[in-house]
């Protein structure tokens, strides 16, 4: 499947959206400074505005209408390229003393402010500077307006909407880049993902997925992974080694079951079969079906579904029920079945799966155990981890062997003369697992000590 390109993929359509939120946060700060910088520019005009007027109003009260004249020729003279806009006309607006050459052609507000546009010879050809003023009438008819050039003010404001235009060209260049690169590296995260995908789906069940080692979400996902994929390769070479082991231990029963239903066949078309034939060919096929059975009920456990089903179960009746089916078996050998409740612990589980895991120790320690010799069935313990023995004075495992024998059809060398099929502790670590219970083999000099720790209460979700 060929890499999707660096526009479709996921990270890089992510931080398209960021920059535009980042680029809208962006506008609206700086569209919030320009409003602000240029109100606070516009009352400051506003406000030497004021001030000019309230010093001319002064000269006006004092001296009249030559003092306010004489006052306007020296403002002027004094700062003739100033910014400062004055002038004195008549009532009928021909211009006395001022630095306009006409009354500006607009319209007062209702305070008596004006804006209009200014135009001087003295500046660029086409240049044109907005100003604002304000208008008073005096006696007589006269009018006076006094005013200031903004075009500080429109040069500032300029340079605000110009920043903000490069600052958003800026921030969407370093979004995209940004996004780019972030893409980039996600997406060799990805591709290592895949990479390792494809092997695996090669063949080749060994590979894992690369941990960086920061410790951040790709690093977890990653060991997750690793961790399922451990899980799928034990299982896939448990089928495997199940699958030789079904080849090897039940061509023996298959074949021999097979001679003696054409020996059958023979004698029956004699007119003389063998009863006790008859039977040892139904026991055969009994012992092929139990195995099977315990190969279902091996796949049953291991199925997290089964946890659908869990209630609240009595360690202490569980032991109790069990030693009651097999202490008939352990007299007939000549065996002691002793039993020891120390604890009334309740766990969460499938009460038959954990029965049969029970009785399974147990068939095992009967059948091992010599004649005289002792079982011991108990539980001890309390919340939060509860445990169940079996104990017995049989020859016991080696620990070397310890871990194999929870294999599928995996038997001790002198475990081979018994009857049995070698899975009943697989059916143990079957149920243990899905219960989380921890199996622990032990010497119990002599014999062998089994222990089913139980957590108090298992975490049915995982």
């Amino acid at each position: 499947m060929p890499r999707p390109s660096l526009l479709r993929s996921v990270t890089f359509r992510l931080a398209l959206v960021y920059a535009g939120l980042f680029g809208a946060s962006v506008l609206l700060l700086l569209g919030f400074i320009y409003w602000s910088t240029a109100a606070y520019l516009s009352r400051q005009a506003d406000a030497a505005i004021e001030a000019e007027v309230a010093g001319l109003a002064e000269r006006y009260r004092a001296a009249g209408l030559s003092g306010l004249t004489g006052s306007l020729l020296e403002r002027i003279t004094r700062r003739p390229a100033g910014s400062s806009v004055y002038l004195l006309a008549d009532e009928r607006l021909h211009p006395l003393v001022g630095n306009l050459s006409q009354w500006p052609p607009v319209s007062e507000s209702p305070e008596g402010w004006i804006s209009f546009r200014l135009e001087d010879a003295g500046w660029p050809a086409g240049q044109v500077h907005q100003a604002r003023a304000r208008v008073f009438r005096l006696t007589g008819g006269y009018r006076l307006l006094v005013g200031r050039d903004l075009h500080e003010l429109t040069d500032i404001q300029s340079l605000i909407v110009r920043t903000l235009v490069w600052g958003l060209a800026i921030t969407a260049a370093l979004a995209l880049a940004g996004g780019a690169l972030m893409s980039r590296s996600t997406a060799r995260r990805v591709e290592a993902v895949n990479e390792t995908a494809r092997e695996i789906m090669g063949g080749d069940l060994s590979r894992r997925v690369p941990v960086g080692g920061a410790g951040d979400e790709f690093d977890e996902l990653a060991g997750n992974l690793n961790r399922m994929l451990d899980r799928i390769e034990t299982l896939m070479e448990d089928v495997r080694r199940v699958s030789d082991n079904i080849a090897h231990d039940l061509r023996t029963p298959l074949s021999r079951l097979r001679n003696r239903l054409e020996l059958l066949r023979v004698e029956a078309g004699a007119g003389r079969p063998d009863p006790e034939a008859v039977e040892q060919a139904v026991a055969d096929a009994d012992g092929l079906l139990a195995t099977f059975n315990a190969l279902l009920r091996i796949a049953r456990a291991e199925s997290a579904s089964r946890r659908e089903g869990f209630a609240e179960v009595s360690l202490a009746e569980l032991v109790r029920d069990v030693a009651e089916l097999y202490e008939p078996l352990a007299e007939e050998k000549g065996q002691r079945l002793e039993v020891g409740v120390a604890s009334s612990a309740h766990v969460q589980g499938d009460r038959d799966l954990l029965f049969q895991v029970v009785a399974n120790l147990v068939d095992n320690a009967v059948k091992y155990t010599p004649s005289g010799g002792t079982i011991r069935l108990t539980v001890e313990g309390g919340p939060p981890s509860p445990a169940v023995i079996v104990a017995d004075s049989g020859p016991g495992i080696p620990e070397v062997e310890r871990k194999k024998v929870f294999q599928r059809f995996y038997r001790l060398d002198e475990s081979r003369s018994t009857p049995g099929n070698g899975l009943g502790l697989s059916l143990v670590d079957a149920v243990a697992r899905l219960h989380h219970i921890r199996v622990v083999l032990e010497d119990n000099t002599p014999g062998l000590r089994v222990r089913l720790e139980f957590p108090g209460r298992p975490n049915l979700s995982a």
